[in-house]
C-alpha cells in the first residue's frame, strides 16, 4: 500500500468509519454507492484530498467515478500530480 492510499484510508476510517476494523476497508471497499458516502462527507473527502495532497478536484471528478473507492482515490491523486 503506498503513502496516498495508506493516508485516504486513514482519514475515512477516522473521519466516516470511526471504531471500524481497518480490514474492512480496502482498496476495492465502494464508498459512495456503499452508503459509507453521502454528498457532505464526499465535499469533505474533496477539501481534505485538495489541502492534504496539494490539487484541485474537479466537479466532474468529484463522484462516483473517481472517489467510489480508496483504489479510485489514489489513482486520481496520482494521476493529477503527475500532471502538475
Amino acid at each position: 500500500m503506498n503513502a496516498i492510499t495508506q493516508t485516504v484510508q486513514d482519514y475515512i476510517l477516522r473521519e466516516f468509519l470511526p471504531g471500524e476494523n481497518p480490514e474492512e476497508l480496502n482498496c476495492e471497499t465502494p464508498l459512495i454507492t456503499g452508503g459509507i458516502l453521502d454528498s457532505i462527507s464526499t465535499l469533505k473527502l474533496v477539501v481534505f484530498l485538495e489541502s492534504q495532497f496539494g490539487v484541485t478536484v474537479e466537479a466532474h471528478e468529484a463522484g462516483v467515478d473517481h472517489l467510489d473507492s480508496v483504489g479510485k482515490i489514489a489513482a486520481l491523486i496520482e494521476r493529477k500530480k503527475q500532471a502538475a
